[in-house]
């Protein structure tokens, strides 16, 4: 085993594929429904709404393998491969036999995962020759990473970000803004969607599923326009493998092979990009590694959600998507954690789920930052909230351990920092941070006007 802290590899041994594990799953996702036929929906039904290449990037399950493009790749190469990290400090502080590595997303530009995808979408939709593109966002970490990517191929970009982000991190605003980027408090009275939803609940603070509703809306209604997604949909998961593509060599330089593997979940992206590549050696036999996924108790729907076809979005304006929700018109509460304010799963991790290919835990709110404060003070970095509820879990299986006398082999996506989100810290140092809990009889109530399909 290599003793040293940090593994880094070099620019060759950035991935010249994404790997698709859609074509090794034994059961294949559900596919995605017209909502007016219930028939399942082809990859040219996309197109109106995205790139063509990420509508055939989205129904593929054949090739396990999807060559990168040289763009892509070449802008990869600012930031990527990035490191992999032993977390010698927690390790001390726990006191654990558990051996604890981080895949540390954070040294992006943007200071996360998401220009993993933001790239290779703003880059189909350039080659397709679109001039504008929309989005939604909820941290703003998406909202940063696809200004970056938009300005770069020089496409137009409007951003809906969640009010109550826009409100709480008005610096992941200012970066969006830097790069060019309009951004717009959702929701707002400049769609048909968030002016209903404004005049049925004035004070509303905003959902994931509201800003996604009016991006969508704004796109179909403006002309060369697109609509692009950081998280959720297949495409996004695929492009997010280069992150668990990296970190197997990285585990091999280390002598070591995960036993448990960790990535917070909003809608799945970070999570699918570090466990997948990793899964495909469960599906032959050949390992059998754990995958957790860490949500926040205030939005639970792989753990306690329904699995059903649910719409992406709260105006119903999406295709019907196969998964693990808490309905789509499912209100969070304001949680500091706006990435994973999500009310539903993507369809890929919901199917692996379903199939006990994976586990979940939701996590409180309070647990979360006092996770994310112990490993600034072990390890050096900040984590973004959202991230921190990977450590939470990752320090829960490292107690597990020490209890167990097991020397398991842990590994966690941090999937950015929250250097952005200082005053979610301030709040919690200060004592005025809260838990939110769900209770059964709101999900019941939520997803009781789902139509069956599955």
């Amino acid at each position: 085993m290599d003793e040293s802290k940090k593994f880094l590899l070099q620019e060759k041994d950035i991935p010249t594929a994404w790997y698709n594990i859609m074509a090794e799953m034994k059961n294949k996702p559900r596919p995605f429904l017209n909502p007016a036929t219930k028939e399942p929906m082809k990859a040219e039904d996309f197109f109106p709404l995205f790139s063509q290449e990420a509508s055939r990037q989205e129904v593929n399950d054949k090739d396990s393998w999807i060559e990168i493009p040289d763009e892509v790749r070449e802008m990869y190469k600012i930031w990527r491969p990035t490191p992999l990290v032993r977390a010698r400090g927690l390790e001390k502080y726990l006191d654990t036999p558990a051996h604890i590595y981080f895949k540390n997303e954070s040294v992006s530009p943007v200071g996360s995962h998401k220009l993993n995808s933001a790239i290779p979408q703003a880059y189909y939709c350039k080659k397709e020759g679109i001039t504008n593109i929309t989005t939604e966002t909820g941290a703003g970490q998406w909202g940063a990473a696809l200004s970056m990517a938009a300005k770069h191929f020089g496409i137009e970009l409007a951003v809906y970000m969640v009010k109550i982000s826009y409100n709480q991190k008005p610096y992941r605003r200012s970066i969006m803004q830097t790069y060019g980027a309009e951004v717009i408090a959702s929701p707002s009275m400049s769609t048909k969607a968030g002016r209903k939803i404004i005049t049925e609940h004035p004070n509303y603070q905003g959902s994931l599923g509201t800003a996604i509703s009016e991006a969508v809306e704004l796109a179909m209604n403006t002309p060369n326009c697109k609509y692009t997604l950081g998280s959720v949909l297949n495409h996004v998961a695929l492009h997010q493998t280069v992150i668990g593509l990296e970190a197997e060599k990285q585990m091999e330089m280390a002598g070591e092979y995960p036993d448990v593997i960790i990535g917070c979940f909003g809608g799945g992206s970070n999570f699918s990009g570090i466990s997948f590549p990793f899964m495909r050696h469960n599906f032959t036999g050949e390992r059998n590694t754990r995958f957790i996924a860490a949500e926040p108790a205030s939005c639970p729907k792989l753990t306690r959600g329904v699995f059903q076809y649910d719409f992406g979005d709260e105006a119903g304006y999406t295709p019907l998507i196969p998964m693990y929700t808490l309905g789509h018109n499912f209100a969070p509460a304001n949680i500091h954690a706006g990435g994973l304010r999500y009310h539903g799963a993507g369809s890929v991790v919901s199917q692996l789920k379903q199939d006990k290919q994976m586990e979940a835990v939701d996590i409180p709110q309070l647990e979360t930052f006092e996770a994310a404060t112990i490993f600034a003070r072990t390890e050096g970095i900040i984590p973004a909230p959202e991230s921190s509820h990977a450590i939470a879990s990752a320090i829960r299986e490292a107690k597990k351990a020490k209890e167990a006398g097991e020397s398991k082999v842990i590994l966690f996506n941090l999937s950015g920092h929250g250097l952005i989100d200082m005053a979610s810290y301030d709040r919690y140092l200060a004592g005025d941070l809260t838990n939110y809990e769900v209770t059964e009889d709101q999900v019941e109530e939520n997803t009781k006007g789902l139509e069956k399909l599955i």
